[in-house]
């Protein structure tokens, strides 16, 4: 039966003597052979079981975890499985961080100094990226959308002041509170729409449209949906009537514009047009399309103004 030294052990595995004595001194690996003269050799077992460490600390273990693993009283397979999670979201870590330093590089020239303020917000983008993963934005959003709320969400805090925030929040909560107190009026009625408009005015001064597709998702997918938090809740009810209005809304606009196809085909026309589609979904060309398709099988919809639209496309 093969036995080895601390130090042939090491030339024969690769892990260094500090390394050994370091696993004998906690307990995690103790040569279990004891010669007369009082030295210590270890056995093939302790082979067998150095290379489970290895095994274990290649796969990302601690430690204390390995240890733990090795005593044969735990389920191994479950903490694999959520080693296995944990790589996962590690690598996928690594990889936004590689991503975001790309980003860093790309906007960067050779001869000038490194822009630490950019750096900085990626990384406060990325930290916030990986919040908003555990909470609904994590239900709500995809990946990509969520990177992009969180460039959202880091740029309010420059966009606009306290002053101003605070103003928006009560003038949002008036707006709500309007919407709360009339729930038996017709939202399709003008009062509807005068609601919606200055819902919709609030909302795309906060989004712009740079993040209108944004805005677009939450509603659709959170508000509509009641996937949104606390801090975000509409109840049910108004969600329902502020839709409605909405919708009527950005109708009347549409129609408001295609009607004019017969007597204007101005590149004004096509100009507003596409504003309006901007402002609606930013740079989202599937929904664009979406709603273009939608109204060429409007019978509301000039054979004229089908025409201009799929002009346009």
């Amino acid at each position: 039966m093969a036995q080895w030294y601390v130090k042939d052990l090491g030339k024969l595995t690769g892990v260094s003597v500090q390394t050994l004595h370091h696993y004998d001194h906690i307990g995690l690996l103790k040569p279990s052979v004891r010669l007369t003269n009082g030295y210590r050799l270890y056995s093939e077992r302790d082979l067998l079981k150095l290379q489970q460490i290895i095994a274990l600390k290649f796969f990302g273990f601690g430690l204390s975890q390995i240890k733990t693993l090795l005593t044969g009283n735990v389920e191994t397979l479950g903490h694999f499985s959520v080693q296995v999670q944990f790589l996962e979201e590690k690598a996928k870590a690594l990889l936004d961080a590689s991503q975001a330093l790309k980003s860093v590089i790309s906007e960067c020239r050779h001869d000038e100094s490194i822009p630490w303020k950019t750096i900085i917000k990626v990384i406060e983008v990325y930290r916030m990226t990986q919040q908003l993963e555990k909470t609904w934005a994590g239900k709500v959003l995809d990946p990509e959308e969520i990177k992009q709320y969180a460039n959202f969400e880091t740029g309010l805090k420059t966009r606009f002041t306290a002053h101003e925030k605070k103003s928006f929040e009560e003038n949002w909560a008036d707006l709500v509170e309007q919407i709360r107190s009339h729930l038996d009026r017709d939202p399709k009625s003008e009062f509807g729409i005068m609601i919606a408009k200055q819902a919709m005015d609030m909302i795309n001064d906060l989004y712009g449209r740079e993040h209108a597709n944004l805005k677009h998702s939450i509603w659709e997918k959170g508000f509509k949906k009641g996937q949104m938090d606390a801090d975000h809740f509409l109840a049910p009810e108004i969600v329902t009537w502020l839709d409605q209005a909405i919708d009527v809304y950005y109708r009347g606009r549409i129609y408001g514009l295609l009607d004019q196809v017969e007597q204007n085909v101005s590149a004004d026309l096509a100009l507003q047009w596409h504003e309006l589609m901007e402002e609606m979904f930013g740079d989202s060309e599937s929904l664009k399309r979406g709603l273009i398709d939608e109204a060429m099988n409007d019978d509301r919809v000039s054979g004229v103004a089908i025409k201009w639209l799929q002009k346009l496309l």
